[in-house]
């Protein structure tokens, strides 16, 4: 499983992620935006530990080798309201979009799990990226039986439903 976290307040417990993950028999490799790598970079090394690979938030260097096996799923969680909408756009900026989107292409399963509040959600294209990733079989889970947002200020990132994450990997995969 690659697992990709967004700069939202729940990746900061992303290894509950990892674990839970792992308890449930997935090998994983964490992968992070940018802000998020920033948000967590005392925490790499056990991030990379728990793993046992890189954690990555840049594309490798051409000509380099891949340093992560193969993956039979990917999820993206917490995913953000820009995260979301640069998937469905194909704006493929860093290593976590871009790969999302070379997901889509060769039929890779992929979960999106968003994490906004309830003001971003009011965003026009937000609802627009949702249908077009789910248009594109992506597994978007969002509102009920997903991640239902709250009012600004009012999250409660320690009760991010990871658990949603991983049941729908499970369920992507077992569907091939």
């Amino acid at each position: 499983m690659y697992l990709f976290g967004c700069a939202s307040p729940p990746v900061v417990h992303i290894d509950r992620a990892v674990r839970e993950a792992q308890a449930r028999g997935w090998e994983v490799c964490l992968g992070l935006t940018p802000n998020a790598r920033e948000w967590l970079e005392d925490r790499l090394p056990e991030l990379e530990e728990l793993t046992g690979h890189p954690v990555r938030s840049a594309y490798r260097s051409y000509g380099r080798p891949e340093t992560w096996p193969r993956t039979d799923v990917v999820v993206v969680a917490p995913a953000t309201l820009h995260t979301v909408n640069a998937c469905a756009l194909g704006i493929t900026s860093t290593f976590v979009v871009g790969f999302a989107a070379e997901a889509m292409g060769k039929r890779i399963p992929l979960v999106v799990m968003p994490c906004l509040n309830s003001t971003y959600a009011r965003h026009p294209q937000f609802e627009r990226s949702l249908e077009v990733l789910r248009g594109e079989g992506v597994r978007v889970l969002y509102g009920p039986g997903g991640f239902e947002p709250n009012p600004p200020g009012q999250g409660r990132p320690e009760e991010y439903p990871w658990h949603l994450a991983l049941d729908a990997a499970h369920e992507a995969v077992r569907g091939r």
